[in-house]
């Protein structure tokens, strides 16, 4: 059952101020002393600072906390190339997950730029005013050159989320499903439909959790990627090129296969397919908004199953926002210069091990159930458990000092305890904000 109807939706994005986010000042105006230190000429004196040393720009101005959510509109959720104008909402929303779940400011940013060449230098001309960049809804193959040239460009993390988003939280899923399928990571065979961006990430990533690459078997829209196959971007042609085995169909490939991994478009997958997927397969069906098989059908065939999907109104959600605010709360606190491969593996560990503790009663009480423990329908943990926060964010600063990319050094005892406070004070401002308008209507 759908959680609103179209004119709801429509009125929440429409009421008091139109949009979702707005600009506040975190200093007083109370006088004419406050004015002139906020502009000129007690301005000039920042300015000043700066210009003598660059790296003052991070303790004068607003960088260290402020992200830039930039997309051109070509891939826009399940959507498709919508254009920039359209994509907005998105990224205004995007705005607000990472204000509500780690305190991070963000410029959403579309952008009229379809060529690959044209956001690449639009995201170099960003770098003086914020401190990393969320790539978002950027169509493949384009996403993993323009992600690419920025990363080594640029001094700032730059993450293109539609890509590693899923990926990290669908391997912390992975790595407890097989812990309950009493599965090794290394044995698993892996079935793919889909080769975009989301896809391509989560099969790499999987592969560094220890999937063999000759078990990722991954199908685009013309059929399985494998030797035989021409032309393919070198994105795809990665997986082609370790096949030893060339499927006819999806079908064909998920027999006796332990893991679909789907990112394609809903109803490509039958309840004969799962009926042939070998014991306590595990099933992640996340195209958007409706997945390639229902929770209810892949469960009245498959109740042995581990099945998750992109949708909250059944278990195992995939939500990429269970990763990117944390992710970027602890590269942003480390004044790490990029997002590595090794501070995405700790946010997937960190996710999963979260998984395992008891979950608070309020917790429960969000989802209307009675409890939740690690098992087939809780193999990560639900999208609005704020103890995310102080799990991941931790896991990735620290992963970011160990491997060199932060030009910070944190008390990790004290970061901790700093997060939740900091939490807990931008909730109260939010809310007494909040409390100014008439939102009755919604």
């Amino acid at each position: 059952m759908a959680l609103f109807t179209r004119e709801e939706a429509l009125r929440y994005h429409s009421i008091a101020r139109t949009g979702k986010l707005e600009v506040l000042p975190c200093k007083p105006f109370r006088n004419q002393k406050d004015l002139a230190l906020a502009y000129s000429p007690g301005v000039a004196e920042v300015c000043r600072a700066i210009h003598a040393d660059a790296e003052k720009s991070w303790e004068y101005t607003n960088r260290g906390n402020l992200v830039a959510v930039v997309s051109n509109g070509t891939a826009v959720l399940g959507l498709g190339n919508i254009g920039p104008k359209a994509a907005k909402p998105v990224m205004e929303g995007k705005g607000l997950l990472f204000k509500i779940f780690a305190d991070i400011d963000v410029y959403d940013i579309s952008i009229n730029a379809p060529k690959p060449e044209q956001v690449i230098e639009f995201c170099k001309m960003l770098e003086p005013t914020i401190g990393g960049i969320n790539l978002e809804d950027i169509k493949a193959p384009e996403c993993f050159e323009i992600e690419q040239t920025l990363i080594d460009a640029l001094d700032i993390p730059v993450f293109h989320d539609d890509q590693h988003g899923t990926a990290i939280v669908s391997a912390a899923g992975l790595i407890n499903a097989c812990e309950i399928a009493g599965k090794r990571i290394e044995d698993l065979r892996v079935v793919v439909s889909g080769a975009g961006a989301a896809a391509i990430s989560c099969s790499k990533l999987y592969l560094a959790l220890g999937v063999r690459k000759e078990n990722v078997a991954m199908f685009d829209s013309r059929g399985h990627l494998n030797k035989s196959r021409t032309g393919l971007h070198a994105t795809k042609a990665f997986f082609a090129e370790a096949q030893k085995t060339e499927y006819k169909n999806l079908g064909d490939a998920m027999k006796g296969a332990d893991v679909f991994l789907g990112l394609s478009q809903a109803g490509l997958v039958t309840r004969d397919m799962l009926k042939g997927m070998g014991k306590n397969p595990v099933i992640f069906a996340m195209a958007n908004p409706d997945p390639e098989i229902s929770y209810d059908e892949a469960k009245a065939v498959r109740p042995d199953a581990i099945m998750g999907t992109g949708r909250s109104d059944f278990p195992n959600q995939v939500n990429n926002v269970s990763g990117f605010p944390f992710i970027f709360r602890g590269a942003l606190d480390t004044g790490a210069k990029k997002i590595n491969e090794e501070m995405k593996m700790a946010a997937a560990k960190a996710i999963a091990a979260l998984a395992h503790e008891p979950v608070p009663s309020d917790i429960c009480d969000m989802y209307g159930v009675k409890e939740l423990k690690l098992g087939l329908d809780y193999v990560m943990p639900k999208a609005l458990d704020f103890r995310l926060l102080e799990w991941e964010a931790p896991a990735v600063a620290q992963a970011a000092m160990d491997s060199g990319v932060a030009t910070k050094k944190l008390d990790m005892a004290a970061y901790k305890t700093a997060l939740r406070g900091r939490i807990d004070d931008a909730h109260r401002r939010l809310r007494a904000h909040l409390d100014t308008y008439d939102l009755s209507a919604i």
